[in-house]
């Protein structure tokens, strides 16, 4: 049986996370360390003892899902997989644990991510929402009929959840429009910015020199990413995808079907909550999903 293991995304964390984790393994409490060491402040305190709304702040949540996610595959016993994929920031934690980079690299890189990110939303006012009960390809044609503002598909999460991202007018009219074609709702999220749009652009230019100076190492396994929904185990394919996915869609519900199609049984969620397990049952009932 094939077993895929899958990464979580922003939106994961919660208070506490990791915590047990920190407690019950010696090798999981250095790795918890070496982090604070990388990141020059003790992301561990936030993670155990901060408050929902300083989780929510991208510098600190991208960071404590990656370290979170990663560290629970490491000192797993579980971990064997036959391949990986992550949904969006996911996609660098799914990397680390297949060997492509190393931890220090791999957080240097989310830490780098996530201010790239902040600036780039402060640049524009924006936003993202969730529109839920339509087919993909009315959602594409309505974003794709507003040219005087940025709205695009960003997020397709499963069938019938997929979620639009860009300026607020832009999300705002195509809320509207979409409402108007039957979507069962079209809901604001309580975001920061327009995430996998072109308005991350400058944070994708300035990501891009870091990704391309950092040393990748072939996976153990494919891995599945985001920006095509198919495996790369080329370093230099992993590295381009890993740069376009800042401003193109998450194909997760195509990364899923995928990894099903290749002969995928068994999906893992390792890092914080059960986003994913939800979306995959919905993607694909006849597999089984757990976590570690």
């Amino acid at each position: 049986m094939k077993r895929a293991f899958v990464f979580p995304g922003q939106g994961s964390q919660y208070k506490g996370m990791g915590l047990d984790l920190y407690q019950s393994s010696d090798s999981a409490k250095a790795l918890f360390e070496e982090a604070n060491q990388i990141l020059g402040f003790e992301i561990t305190k936030v993670m155990f003892e901060g408050t929902d709304e300083e989780l929510k702040q991208t510098n600190v949540t991208q960071p404590a899902i990656f370290i979170h996610s990663v560290i629970a595959a490491k000192i797993s016993t579980d971990f064997d997989p036959n391949m990986v994929a992550g949904h969006s920031l996911g996609e660098f934690s799914a990397l680390v644990a297949a060997g492509a980079i190393t931890f220090e690299d791999g957080l240097k890189l989310v830490a780098k991510r996530a201010a790239a990110m902040q600036k780039a939303c402060e640049l524009r006012p924006s936003t993202m929402a969730a529109i839920l009960g339509l087919p993909d390809k009315v959602i594409e044609d309505v974003c794709a009929g507003i040219t005087d503002q940025i709205v695009v598909p960003a997020n397709y999460n499963c069938p019938g959840q997929v979620v639009i991202s860009g300026s607020l007018e832009g999300v705002e009219k195509a809320c509207e429009l979409l409402k108007a074609a039957g979507a069962k709702r079209a809901l604001i999220l309580p975001v920061g910015g327009a995430f996998h749009s072109p308005l991350m652009e400058p944070a994708r230019e300035e990501l891009a020199t870091a990704i391309n100076e950092a040393e990748f190492e072939a996976p153990i396994c494919p891995i599945y990413q985001n920006v095509d929904a198919r495996p790369a185990t080329e370093v230099t394919v992993i590295k381009n995808n890993l740069i376009a996915q800042l401003t193109a869609p998450v194909r997760w519900t195509q990364s899923v079907e995928q990894m099903v199609a290749d002969g995928a049984e068994s999906f893992t969620e390792c890092g914080p909550g059960k986003v994913l397990q939800g979306l995959i049952k919905k993607i694909a009932a006849s597999v089984e999903v757990k976590s570690i």
